[in-house]
């Protein structure tokens, strides 16, 4: 064998391994709708946000964790920021949605886990945020904890979790890339009957839109029918729920963030566009899933001080007729988050040996060839 065709047999076997390696949609040539992604295509490309991590992967049956969102570096609760949160299907078991529902605000970092894992995550935050140095005469503390369930591959019951790991997550947080796929709050889920995970992915708007930035991130843990950049992938692989070969039950929790002035009314017209991003991956919102959004303005000019002399508050926030690019944003962002989680995620076996096989990425990628969708 001649030293041409000796390299030509190397670069014919490692080049699919180095392709399957990159974990990112857009690692193998595919883009998701039209707007650009920011510089590291994550939740944190919007500014000051961080992002913190906490997996705990342990023994046969431990696959959970927890991941911290936090809207901006400094003290939430005297500093907070406008919210709102859309419930897409409501079986769930997110905590504090009353209050961001009815004043319009968050005062605590968000925090991603497993769904009995909540009231632990909850009293993690009041302690995080009654710690605090500004906050000795604080006695209210409104923690926002979302949660899907990892019950097949992680005991659940065993209620692993302790608030030692939910601080930690947040002490983690920083800006810069994002890990993805089975990691934190995404250890142990399951999406589209693959391993899921975290996702997250950005856009940012031409300048003659406003030029702001739409940071998504997702946790995936539900059904249905699996599409990537349109191709019917679920239909095709014969692996989607009506086949019984998995349930179509389950949860998404859908974190999008944004430097646009924006007030809690239009934030919920934001959060509602990204369940049209889960729909445009195949997902249906089961009967037994729980899909929230969680929509939050960073913009330092809307912040809400806790306490103030002034009983008016004066913040800029954007026309209505300014909000549609930030929707189509919102929509891209979240479809991508959710295809990167699937990207990501690697085969794994947990509790009682149950085990979920990672997205057939050669596969997919092979469909998405024949439909012309590979940029490369």
């Amino acid at each position: 064998m001649n030293g041409l065709h000796q390299r030509f047999c190397f670069l014919f076997f490692i080049l699919p391994v180095l392709m399957l390696a990159q974990s990112r949609l857009r690692d193998h040539g595919v883009e998701v709708g039209v707007l650009r992604p920011g510089t590291l295509n994550a939740i944190t490309d919007v500014p000051g946000v961080k992002v913190g991590q906490f997996t705990l992967n342990q023994g046969d049956d431990i696959r959970t964790g927890v991941t911290a969102i936090l809207p901006h570096s400094g003290n939430i609760f005297q500093e907070k920021v406008p919210a709102a949160i859309y419930v897409g299907n409501g079986f769930g078991k997110l905590a504090g949605y009353t209050q961001v529902k009815e004043l319009g605000n968050l005062e605590t970092p968000i925090i991603l886990t497993n769904t009995l894992s909540v009231p632990t995550a909850v009293n993690a935050v009041i302690g995080y945020t009654l710690n605090q140095p500004e906050n000795q005469n604080v006695r209210s503390v409104n923690a926002v904890v979302g949660e899907t369930n990892d019950g097949y591959l992680n005991d659940i019951r065993g209620r692993h979790i302790t608030e030692e790991h939910v601080l930690k997550a947040i002490e983690n947080a920083s800006t810069g890339p994002v890990a993805e796929g089975s990691v934190g709050a995404g250890t142990g889920t399951i999406c589209f009957g693959f391993k899921g995970g975290i996702g997250t992915s950005s856009r940012v708007l031409p300048k003659e839109s406003g030029g702001y930035t739409v940071g998504v991130l997702v946790q995936t843990n539900f059904g249905g029918v699996l599409q990537v950049a349109g191709v019917e992938v679920g239909k095709k692989l014969g692996h989607y729920s009506d086949s019984f070969k998995y349930s179509p039950d389950g949860s998404c929790m859908m974190v999008v963030l944004t430097d646009a002035p924006l007030d809690s009314r239009n934030l919920e017209r934001l959060a509602k566009r990204a369940m049209l991003g889960l729909s445009r991956t195949g997902g249906i919102a089961s009967n037994g899933s729980g899909d929230y959004v969680i929509a939050v303005s960073t913009a330092e000019a809307c912040r809400i001080p806790y306490e103030s002399e002034n009983p008016i508050q004066n913040v800029p926030t954007l026309r209505n007729e300014a909000m549609t690019p930030l929707f189509l944003a919102t929509i891209e962002a979240t479809e991508e988050a959710i295809l990167n989680s699937l990207f990501a995620g690697e085969t794994m076996i947990g509790r009682d040996g149950h085990k979920i096989e990672a997205l057939p990425k050669e596969k997919v990628l092979a469909m998405l060839k024949d439909a012309g969708k590979l940029d490369r």
